[in-house]
């Protein structure tokens, strides 16, 4: 009897003991100190230099894709002191670009009096480190370019553009200087950053004849990702001083690769050529190539991307006779900047001259700034065709006076001409009493009864068929891509669930 009550005060004891270590407080972890958070970046950044030095050994390419893909994770947690102690670990003392970078780092500000604290004690202790290891005797080229890429990314963030275009400069003319394949896709990156150091600084036309170079080398060398990269930053250089001629004429001699692009690049690519065709007034065209644009997009981000393509096709199928739909000016993220376009619209659709005019005055800076003021002004054209078919539409007999006041023209002797083209354009259907200055509209008949639905038809057709085969060019898959792998299966879900992280977590390049 004593020892099963000796037994339950036990058990008692240790479960109130339980119960107060449940009800304690829980401390929230400490967070990290500014060295841990440094030990940690450089630890990353040394394990891609890692990796490049495995692509060269191994021949597999993917590996530098995935450190490409690491840099919009890592680009916001560098700093100029792990950049510093990294240079200082991978470069030997007598490399000629160890200078050079430490050099443009040097020339970034520094962010206060306590990180500098910070950053002079971290670099104690990593010179300590540093100077146990032993440095290596000689630095793939693969591992000096991610380290050009690092700094120049890191001055390009920093707003030093002077500093990142000399520091662009000099990576792309390393570049240049070797042939190997496991230099490909770093080298179309750097192509990528040279472009915009110089397009921040409003300095692209002087770089158009070395892009065009380094574009001719890379066919050469048969560097299929630098290609598609410098044919895009081309085009972009073209049309950014509006020369369509120039950017046809590229187009039209040169090939891009889909298969070594990503789709990105190749949404980019449609975007281009759809604004080069509806310069040229080629609208068909130039709407389906956007149509592949939006579709090649990121559907969830690259709000900046969709936007300048929406706008773009919006005003394409205005320029076609027809009308957008609304739900294209109430997507999340688009609504407030489509709305001058939404507007611009209605005016067109209504055929009202005057509010067309009204909206073109009060947003003409907005689509000045989006480039597509040209392209609007003749519109012009559309609205008044829109009023005409009305007009036809409701009156059997009208005169010019009436039909100019109507349309808010300004003169009443252009109508005649105005009228007499949208009869021979098919926008109507009427007759010109040349007499009493008037229009006769004809008998309207079933559109039925003509060719229209056959062209609508085969138009939606050759639409779902051209879907179709794009479907079918993006299910083939790389060469040897049946070969049983030689990676575990602990490795294949370790670089599944980096590449999903890094996916995540990068940051939109349009």
């Amino acid at each position: 009897m004593t020892k099963d009550v000796a037994m339950k005060d036990a058990d008692s004891k240790d479960k109130n003991a339980k119960d107060a270590k449940d009800k304690a407080p829980i401390e929230p972890p400490k967070p990290p100190t500014p060295e841990e958070i440094h030990s940690l970046l450089l630890a990353d950044l040394k394990k891609n230099a890692t990796i490049l030095e495995k692509t060269v050994q191994t021949k597999e390419t993917r590996l530098t894709s995935r450190v490409l893909r690491s840099l919009g994770s890592l680009r916001r947690r560098v700093t100029q002191q792990a950049l510093n102690d990294l240079i200082s670990s991978l470069l030997p003392s007598d490399h000629p670009s160890r200078t050079a970078l430490l050099k443009h780092l040097a020339k970034a500000p520094a962010s206060g009096d306590a990180t500098k604290t910070d950053a002079m004690e971290v670099s104690n202790q990593t010179a300590a480190t540093t100077a146990a290891e032993k440095k290596p005797k000689t630095v793939l080229p693969e591992v000096e370019i991610y380290l050009h890429l690092l700094v120049t990314i890191f001055l390009i963030d920093k707003q030093l553009y002077a500093e990142a275009c000399e520091s662009s400069r000099e990576m792309v003319n390393r570049v240049q200087e070797f042939n190997r394949r496991t230099l490909n896709p770093l080298s179309a990156k750097a192509f990528f950053y040279y472009s915009l150091a110089h397009e921040k600084t409003d300095r692209l036309q002087e770089i158009r004849g070395n892009l065009l170079a380094y574009h001719r080398t890379a066919s050469l060398r048969h560097n299929e990702e630098g290609q598609v990269n410098l044919l895009i930053l081309l085009l972009r250089n073209y049309l950014q001083y509006n020369l369509y001629d120039q950017a046809d004429k590229l187009v039209s001699k040169t090939t891009f690769n889909e298969e070594a692009a990503t789709s990105n690049q190749h949404a980019r690519y449609l975007y281009y050529l759809g604004k080069i065709k509806s310069v040229q007034l080629e609208y068909t065209n130039a709407y389906t190539y956007l149509l592949g644009a939006i579709r090649k997009a990121p559907q969830d981000s690259a709000f900046g991307f969709r936007r300048a393509v929406y706008k773009l096709t919006t005003i394409v199928q205005l320029l076609m006779g027809e009308i957008p739909e609304r739900s294209i000016f109430r997507q999340q993220g688009l609504k407030k900047s489509l709305q001058p376009y939404l507007e611009l619209t209605q005016a067109v659709r209504i055929g009202d001259l005057n509010a067309f005019r009204d909206v073109v005055s009060l947003n003409g800076e907005t689509f000045k700034a989006d480039k597509t003021y040209t392209l609007i002004q003749r519109l012009r054209h559309n609205v008044i065709k829109t009023g005409l078919r009305k007009i036809n539409t409701s009156y059997s007999r009208i005169s010019f006076a009436d039909i100019s006041a109507k349309l808010s023209l300004e003169s009443t002797e252009d109508v005649e001409f105005i009228v007499a083209k949208a009869i021979r354009d098919g926008v109507i259907s009427a007759t010109i009493d040349h007499g009493e200055q008037s229009l006769k509209s004809k008998e309207t008949y079933d559109v039925y009864s003509t060719q229209e639905p056959q062209a609508s038809f085969h138009r939606r057709i050759q639409f779902c068929l051209n879907t179709h085969n794009e479907a079918v060019k993006a299910m083939r898959y790389p060469p040897n891509a049946n070969k049983i792998s030689q990676e575990t299966d602990r490795e294949r879900r370790e670089r599944e669930q980096e590449i999903a992280k890094n996916l995540a977590e990068d940051e939109d390049e349009f």
